[in-house]
């Protein structure tokens, strides 16, 4: 019964840092969850468990493991020597907390991770000017794009932007910049 106990208080050890980490629930406290689940602990123990739990639960969100990958984790934090080791029933509650909670977690992690508002959409085309504004002929090639932008649970707003060749080839030579920048990174890390 006291395995139970200890599996039902370690889930909800997990439930309430998961909340708080990545749902941004600020009802839950730390003191609220040593009262609720580990009322015996001393407050150094519970912090040290709240602690190792969290750093656990976010190694495991922040590389989105799979079944195979968390079995390989949690081993080899079982295997640990010293304090830091996981026990063979926190490991089983991380694995089951997982595997029921990783898709409303990652679904929360790529959500924090949205700038707004996020462009939903983008279209363009090139059109010929031909006419100025004074009636004079002209014949000049114009790019226009249209940005499709919308913040999340609001509606979209359009803009439309013309550009010239010269203001065109100054965008491709940002992006192209942009792309240079990313690729240094990646390759660097």
């Amino acid at each position: 019964m006291a395995d139970v106990d200890c599996s039902k208080s370690l889930n909800g050890l997990l439930n309430g840092i998961a909340q708080k980490v990545y749902h941004n629930n600020s009802e839950i406290t730390e003191e609220l969850l040593k009262n609720e689940l580990y009322p015996e602990l001393s407050q150094e123990e519970f912090h040290a468990l709240h602690e190792k739990m969290k750093g656990l639960l976010k190694s495991i969100a922040s590389a989105d493991m799979d079944q195979a990958q968390l079995e390989a984790f949690l081993t080899a934090q079982t295997r640990k020597q010293g304090g830091g080791a996981l026990s063979a029933e926190q490991a089983a509650a991380l694995s089951k907390f997982w595997k029921s909670q990783r898709a409303r977690v990652r679904d929360s992690l790529l959500a924090q991770s949205r700038w707004e508002p996020a462009l939903r959409g983008l279209s363009w085309r090139v059109d010929l000017q031909t006419a100025a504004s004074r009636g004079a002929p002209v014949s000049t090639p114009v790019a226009v794009v249209e940005l499709e932008l919308g913040r999340t649970g609001e509606e979209s707003q359009f803009m439309c932007v013309e550009f010239d060749e010269a203001k065109v080839n100054h965008v491709l030579k940002k992006m192209a910049e942009i792309q240079e920048s990313i690729d240094s990174i990646v390759h660097h890390g």
